[in-house]
């Protein structure tokens, strides 16, 4: 199976503590790697995370404020003198590109490599990335300034071919291509051989959906509906609640309640408030409601399986 990993750089919310660095990931789909949010310090956990500096090529910002890319700029600057020459793309808001240009004209000149900025509307869902395995989409979200999160979708990979039932029938090798994306085979006799014969169904494509900053916020359900792992914020504890509807956070009960509504196969809840020395409160209680629960740490990896067809 193809690999599909999520590496948490750092899980804690606004301020930096000794305990948590601030919001980053990063998505590993078949070794090409995908930043999301880039908050202070996500290069230095890059190196622990033993992640391949060469293989980011993408970058996706969920929202400006600082513990979400404040990271940004030292990791520019560090792949411009690790003579980085691939370009670098950054997916954002369209305020984020103003806000760094003076940055990288002082900082950064004379770089081997590119920076292109790539704007969104975080207000709708729109495709975002696409290549021939995946496709990224943003996920509008509610907080205190525009925010969206990001689902990651596997695209289905052609079915497996059985090689006994190829050397059976003596299928030629340019019948192949087609066998496999879903062709029957006409034998000479004018007989069919059905494609359910001739393959193996390929693993169902596997989806992660990130979610943080955002209020309690159930239409985002239908999106990320039977995700095999959601990422959603558990800033503050049910005791919080006034707290987190003032700034527009979400409890760890609540997190519980949009995994168990969305039918995800795995919920992972993190972005804990500094205020929580021992989040197991948090874990408790989004278990309660949803009992898959994982707590995020630096340098977790979570691998993301197939269910099996």
């Amino acid at each position: 199976m193809e690999k599909f990993e999520v590496h948490i750089l750092g899980c804690g919310s606004a301020l930096p503590t000794t305990r948590h660095f601030a919001t980053s990931q990063v998505v590993n789909v078949r070794e090409k790697l995908f930043m999301i949010d880039c908050g202070e310090g996500a290069q230095m956990q890059l190196r622990k995370s033993k992640l391949k500096f060469t293989r980011l090529n993408h970058i996706f910002i969920s929202h400006l404020h600082g513990d979400h890319c404040f990271g940004l700029i030292g990791l520019i600057s560090t792949f411009g003198m690790l003579g980085r020459t691939a370009t670098l793309y950054i997916h954002c808001h369209a305020e984020l590109e103003h806000l760094l240009a003076p940055q990288l004209d002082f900082f950064c000149k004379g770089m081997s490599y590119k920076v292109v900025f790539q704007p969104f509307d975080p207000g709708k869902a729109e495709v975002v990335y696409d290549d021939r395995s995946l496709t990224i989409e943003t996920i509008p979200l509610r907080h205190r300034i525009p925010t969206c999160g990001f689902l990651f979708s596997e695209k289905q990979t052609p079915a497996h071919i059985r090689r006994d039932m190829i050397d059976f029938y003596e299928i030629p090798v340019y019948e192949i291509n087609r066998i496999k994306n879903g062709a029957d085979y006409t034998l000479p006799d004018g007989r069919i051989v059905p494609n359910s014969k001739l393959t193996v169904p390929s693993a169902p494509p596997r989806r992660y959906a990130y979610c943080s900053d955002t209020i309690y916020l159930p239409r985002i359900i239908d999106q990320i509906h039977g995700a095999d792992l959601l990422f959603h914020e558990a800033t503050f504890a049910q005791s919080e609640q006034a707290r987190a509807k003032e700034t527009f956070h979400t409890t760890a009960a609540q997190a519980g309640e949009i995994a168990r509504a969305a039918e995800v196969r795995q919920l992972l809840i993190g972005h804990f408030s500094a205020r929580y020395e021992d989040e197991s409160v948090l874990l408790q209680e989004a278990s309660n409601i949803f009992p898959n629960t994982l707590l995020a740490r630096e340098t977790l990896k979570i691998s993301i399986e197939s269910v099996k067809p």
